[in-house]
């Protein structure tokens, strides 16, 4: 089942990441309202959350069984290597921050478990230490709940989700949370446990999709909704970081997905479509690449303005997020991919 209309979204939601996390003082925040959408854009990590869960779905959704040793194969295959470049990339303006222990927990991506912790090293990482998460469940939860058709699992993925949003909204209210950049706020943000509604929520999307799947013209249902998402982020001060977007997320998906009028055949747009395959470049290896670029410029000595630094940033991350996917991505993702350690 190919969906490639649903692959330019992701490029939407890290390029997204990409401005939340640029210098405040870009034009971008000084827009009244729009302000507000860049400085939660954030919450696209959890589209990420929720279209993995989905993608997995469509991705094996004809097995009887999963292979754990060939499905962890392949998730470490598609993940692992521009994991570790953007580590690399990261020590070339930042070497004074080398630390073993560090480079212990972002390798084996366990520093989201440890509060205080999560944001080591490549901060971007820290989403995929909690897809590490994610990718250890799902052989699990599709041998034994989603290929059985084991309804059980609707019902504890709702309460996960219930348990999360209320967590996730008392938690600052009683007076646990510190503030950013403490460890409070690294456990409320960044402990993968959660993140795993996200996960589940679009697994059930997933299945719900592959079940009932007719193509439809839905450009005025996906305007309709887009603008609900941005309403919402605009407007509605609520904190969506957790999972309570999945209620305006998962609609998105599944409209995306179905959709065969016009909006489905500009984003299957061969251009666009690559935007979308290169997006995990952009996503994981753009703070290095503004730290470089940083350094290149105070070392020519340039001074332009910010608006300046932003557009040569964006142009300069796309080339080499391009570079990154076609000579690192895709052939280490097919080399690690051939390796057996079965004799057949």
């Amino acid at each position: 089942m190919k969906i490639g209309q649903i692959t330019f979204t992701r490029f939407v939601a890290a390029m997204a990441i990409v401005v939340s996390h640029f210098n405040k003082d870009l034009f971008l925040y000084k827009i009244d309202y729009i302000s507000n959408l860049f400085l939660r854009a954030n919450v696209g990590v959890s589209y990420f959350f929720i279209l993995s869960g989905f993608i997995m779905i469509i991705a094996y959704h004809k097995k009887d069984k999963i292979d754990y040793f060939e499905f962890y194969k392949n998730r470490f295959a598609r993940i692992y290597p521009l994991y570790i470049v953007g580590l690399l990339l990261y020590f070339m303006t930042r070497f004074e921050m080398f630390d073993w222990y560090k480079i212990f927990l972002y390798g084996l991506g366990i520093q989201t478990w440890i509060p205080g912790e999560a944001m080591i090293l490549n901060f971007p990482g820290w989403s995929i230490s909690v897809e590490f998460l994610f990718y250890l469940l799902f052989p699990l939860l599709y041998n034994y709940f989603y290929s059985r058709e084991n309804k059980a699992i609707w019902i504890v993925t709702i309460m996960i989700w219930l348990i999360t949003q209320v967590f996730s909204n008392l938690y600052p209210v009683y007076g646990a949370y510190e503030g950013p950049h403490t460890k409070s706020h690294e456990f409320l943000y960044y402990f993968p446990l959660w993140h795993l509604n996200e996960f589940l929520i679009g697994n059930l999307a997933g299945l719900f999709f592959v079940k009932n799947f007719k193509p439809k013209n839905y450009d005025v249902h996906v305007v309709l909704i887009f603008l609900l998402i941005l309403l919402s982020l605009i407007f509605v001060p609520l904190f969506y970081h957790n999972g309570l977007m999945a209620l305006l997320f998962v609609p998105a998906i599944l409209l995306i997905s179905s959709n065969n009028g016009k909006i489905t055949k500009l984003f299957s747009m061969k251009p666009l479509e690559y935007l979308g395959e290169i997006s995990y470049a952009v996503y994981i290896t753009h703070i290095p690449v503004l730290y470089l670029l940083r350094e290149f410029l105070k070392w020519q000595g340039y001074q332009f303005s910010i608006d300046l630094v932003f557009a040569i940033y964006i142009v300069g991350m796309l080339i080499s997020s391009a570079v990154f996917y076609q000579c690192i991505e895709k052939p280490m993702r097919n080399i690690l991919r051939k390796i057996s350690f079965v004799k057949r």
